[in-house]
């Protein structure tokens, strides 16, 4: 049997017209859609009526406990040949944990795809037509990953997954 192709997608700032249109075609196509409590349940319409669909949103107090079963879950549905779509609000990379589960992914082999989402320290200034530039020009604080360098390759050297 195939492996399946793991898609970390993000939902945007909660708003679902603001999802790119990459995005809702991987909540569209896959075969198991794991996401978090915030995703709007319009975006979870928009999944196959045969999908399976899983509310992984954490617990406060069990976080680690949590992002362990996730990967888990990841890791299985792929392995049974599922293309899956990990669905996080706003981006998977900020503030979330899709560095993670990328990891956890590249780990066991599994093939993934990072799909970008807007995040809502972007999107925020937009309805009141505040300019981002300078917004973020005069912030005190920097948004930086808090992960170093990812080995995403495999020893063949053939690219395993795309941030």
């Amino acid at each position: 049997m195939n492996i399946g192709t793991v898609y970390l997608v993000g939902a945007g700032p909660g708003d679902p017209d603001l999802i790119t249109v990459k995005a809702l075609r991987r909540i569209r196509e896959a075969d198991v859609v794991l996401h978090d409590r915030l995703v709007s349940l319009e975006l979870l319409r928009e999944t196959r009526a045969d999908a399976i669909v899983i509310n992984v949103g954490k617990e406060r107090g069990t976080e680690d406990l949590q992002q362990d079963l996730i990967h888990e879950l990841l890791i299985a549905y792929a392995r049974d040949g599922k293309n899956v779509c990990r669905l996080k609000g706003g981006d998977p990379f900020v503030f979330g944990r899709g560095a993670e589960e990328a990891r956890a992914l590249a780990a066991q082999g599994i093939e993934f795809e990072v799909v970008p989402g807007i995040t809502s320290a972007i999107a925020a200034p937009g309805p009141r037509a505040s300019p981002s530039h300078i917004a973020i020009t005069t912030m005190d604080s920097w948004l930086l990953p808090a992960a170093g360098p990812m080995p995403l390759n495999r020893p063949s050297g053939r690219p395993l997954g795309f941030l």
